[in-house]
């Protein structure tokens, strides 16, 4: 196997057009240059110069590794120009995995801003909804993932959470209830209703109502079904029930409900970013988390 750095010496006492003078280039004494030389030769197989007078010349064998080596140096300029785009965090590829609401409000604005900034970043975006996302960072799949917390699995070594934003949820009446005469509901005022049901998949977001109407003293007496927070709407406008939608996902309210906030308790999604150690740090994760707050902010 051919040494790299001595076919780079090689090159060089070709160019300068003597030993001393690439000893001089190169900061080498001429018996360390004469000794790599000697060396690359035993490696190569052949003789690599032929003595001119009180010079040397290079052999054909000489000259073709150094026009290699010409191209492996211009290769390497290139990988070590590569390698600091990398670790400088402009290149690369950011793997980022989130559920609807959050796919809705937080990530296009900050996929906006990584690809303005960053464009040498490839994103792998993917929603997991209705699964969890936070394994996809716990086997290594993705770096970054769109979580709520409370979970009820602890959160992995190697992976640190990083607060969004906090996302209220909010009561869905019919338009003509007899409570949208509140401005604001105790959670409680709804124990009695019909319920319109979301969140069905055991998880966080479940979790944190079931919790929510149990401290209000009730648990939600389900109606129907919905799969997804516009088709609650549509339900609640048909008087099937109420229900809680959290602030991210109401989008645009459906013309037939009114929406009122709720306290006593007045839940939230407390919504992170689970980041995985290795991309903690990289300017363009840095830049991604910073445009979703700023996202986060403008939506509350």
């Amino acid at each position: 196997m051919l040494d790299v750095r001595r076919l780079q010496v090689l090159r060089a006492v070709i160019t300068s057009g003597s030993i001393t003078a690439a000893a001089r280039n190169l900061g080498y004494t001429p018996s360390a240059i004469s000794q790599q030389l000697s060396t690359l030769e035993r490696e190569a197989g052949t003789e690599l110069f032929e003595r001119v007078g009180r010079g040397i010349r290079p052999t054909p064998a000489g000259t073709l590794l150094s026009e290699h080596a010409e191209v492996l140096s211009g290769q390497l300029a290139k990988a070590e120009a590569a390698l600091t785009e990398l670790k400088n965090g402009r290149t690369g590829r950011l793997a980022i995995r989130y559920f609807a609401t959050a796919g809705a409000a937080l990530v296009p604005p900050a996929v906006a801003a990584i690809r303005a900034e960053y464009p040498g970043i490839e994103l792998d975006l993917k929603l997991t909804e209705p699964n969890d996302p936070m394994p996809e960072v716990e086997s290594g799949r993705a770096d970054i993932a769109i979580v709520v917390l409370p979970r009820t699995d602890p959160v992995a070594k190697g992976i640190e959470l990083v607060h969004l934003l906090d996302d209220p949820y909010r009561a869905v009446l019919p338009k003509h209830h007899p409570l949208t005469r509140k401005r604001v509901l105790e959670l409680a005022d709804l124990a009695e209703e019909p319920w319109v049901g979301v969140d069905l998949v055991p998880g966080a977001c479940r979790q944190l109502l079931m919790e929510s109407c149990a401290a209000a003293g009730f648990s939600p007496n389900i109606a129907v079904d919905a799969d997804d927070y516009q088709t609650a709407q549509g339900f609640v406008a048909a008087g099937l029930g109420v229900t809680l939608v959290p602030e991210l996902g109401l989008g645009t309210p459906h013309p037939g409900v009114t929406i009122r906030k709720v306290r006593h308790p007045g839940p939230f999604r407390a919504i992170h970013a689970a980041v995985a150690a290795h991309a903690m740090g990289q300017p363009a994760v840095e830049r991604l988390l910073s445009a979703m707050r700023h996202a986060s902010a403008t939506a509350a």
